[in-house]
């Protein structure tokens, strides 16, 4: 393969952003592509909410060292929200980063020259096809290798337990959100009756600001919805979550439950959803309802693998994430805390050259860390260049949780609000971890 083709990531968020620096500081070409329209722009969907992890562990040792010549300086303490990580790091390396990004561009798809997934001769030979859609038409790029660090936030799962929309769902899309409203300004939610649907840290995000919006006006109506035959879990692991931000969020979330500013409905699994003319209606799978003005749907998020259709991909059955990590993540068996650091050797698929990294590296897990995801670009890029020592060598120490869940986040006068993830939110990705990819 032409060697002097560039490595095309995918993503200008966090993760995307850090596997350029490893690249520019191995002096290797590459171009970064990026659906939005400016850098991270995920994390500015949620960037009203203030992340569980502290800036030293938000920002990518390459990214660092790229900007330090600039006189830029790392923040060395505190929380930030999601603007002030774009404003302070993730835009300066963005602007550092200049024309190697390329905004506005979606890809469609990606496979290998003249050889769909079915040809085996000559396959590992011919560069990578990156097809993709901008304002200027599509186009298609030659690459000869592809960094996948797209992310999982504009797929959110559904209401409906059984993965998929509950009956009546799509019809009701008005009434419902997939995201973490900013209550601040979300003024349809006070004097209202929301129903909050999720067990992770978003929804703990969620139902906190909502508490304290009912505290101040008492017409305000909280309900949470698990679909877990008990709460307990959902509070997190409190002060056993190394942390403490993050453990932070369960002990209050459970402090308002008890003080009867939020109403808990568990075993609580959606089958239908039905819009009436004064709000809508949940039923249940047992047969039980919940009538609401309004509908926060933080279930989770899950990675689009439309447009890698042609690659061969070794993916986990349960977790769509790479094979070799998916029995350290699953999040049936393992607190985040417990989970591996992941590398090139461990996010290699049968096509060789092609690696997904950040939220999207976990697939439906929500165990996500942008400490784990600068880790991984620190390895794939340094298996890319060579640098097999390197590419092996582990430079992670992840904290434990005390439980596994979603991110962790404050709002911004530094009262705790709750969790999402990179997130994100829930995966905000995103993201030390960022909601609920975050």
């Amino acid at each position: 393969m032409n060697e002097s083709l560039p490595v095309v990531v995918i993503g200008a968020g966090p993760q995307g952003l850090a596997a350029a620096a490893h690249l520019v500081e191995r002096g290797e070409e590459v171009v970064v592509l990026e659906a939005g329209k400016g850098v991270a722009s995920a994390v500015a969907e949620w960037g009203h909410v203030r992340l569980f992890s502290e800036w030293r562990e938000l920002v990518d040792s390459a990214s660092a060292r790229l900007l330090a010549p600039t006189g830029w300086m790392a923040p060395q303490s505190g929380y930030p929200t999601g603007s002030q990580w774009i404003a302070s790091y993730l835009k300066p390396l963005a602007e550092l980063l200049g024309d190697r990004i390329r905004y506005g561009s979606r890809v469609t798809g990606v496979s290998r020259r003249g050889r769909d997934r079915l040809v085996d001769a000559g396959r590992g030979e011919q560069p990578f096809t990156v097809h993709v859609a901008s304002g200027d038409g599509e186009y298609r790029l030659h690459a000869r290798a592809v960094i996948d660090a797209s992310g999982t936030w504009q797929s959110p799962n559904p209401a409906g337990a059984d993965g998929l929309p509950a009956l009546g769902e799509r019809g009701a899309a008005e009434r419902l959100t997939y995201r973490i409203p900013d209550f601040r300004k979300a003024s349809e939610f006070a004097g209202a009756h929301t129903v909050v649907i999720g067990s992770g840290h978003s929804a703990i995000t969620a139902v906190l600001a909502l508490a304290r919006m009912a505290r101040r006006d008492p017409s305000t109506k909280v309900t949470w919805a698990i679909r877990r035959a008990t709460a307990a879990s959902a509070f997190g692991g409190g002060d056993a979550d190394e942390l403490p931000a993050r453990g932070a969020l369960g002990i209050k979330a459970k402090e308002l439950v008890d003080a009867g500013l939020v109403d808990v409905v568990t075993g609580f699994r959606v089958e239908r959803v039905a819009e009436e003319s004064d709000g809508v209606v949940l039923a249940a799978e047992d047969g039980r309802t919940l009538t609401a003005d309004r509908v926060v749907v933080l279930t989770g998020f899950r990675p689009d693998l439309s447009f890698l259709s042609e690659l061969r991909l070794e993916l986990d059955a349960t977790l769509e994430a790479p094979a070799k990590i998916a029995a350290e993540i699953d999040p049936n068996i393992h607190s985040c805390g417990s989970v591996a650091a992941t590398g090139a050797a461990d996010l290699a698929h049968p096509e060789p050259g092609f690696y997904m990294v950040g939220a999207k590296s976990y697939g439906r897990a929500p165990t996500f860390l942008a400490l784990t995801g600068y880790e991984q670009v620190r390895s794939v890029v340094a298996e890319l260049v060579g640098d097999h020592e390197a590419a092996r060598r582990v430079e992670l120490v992840l904290p434990d949780t005390g439980v596994c869940g979603g991110a962790g986040i404050f709002d911004a006068s530094g009262a705790s609000l709750g969790g999402a993830c990179c997130a994100p939110p829930a995966q905000v990705l995103q993201i030390g971890r960022a909601p609920a990819s975050v």
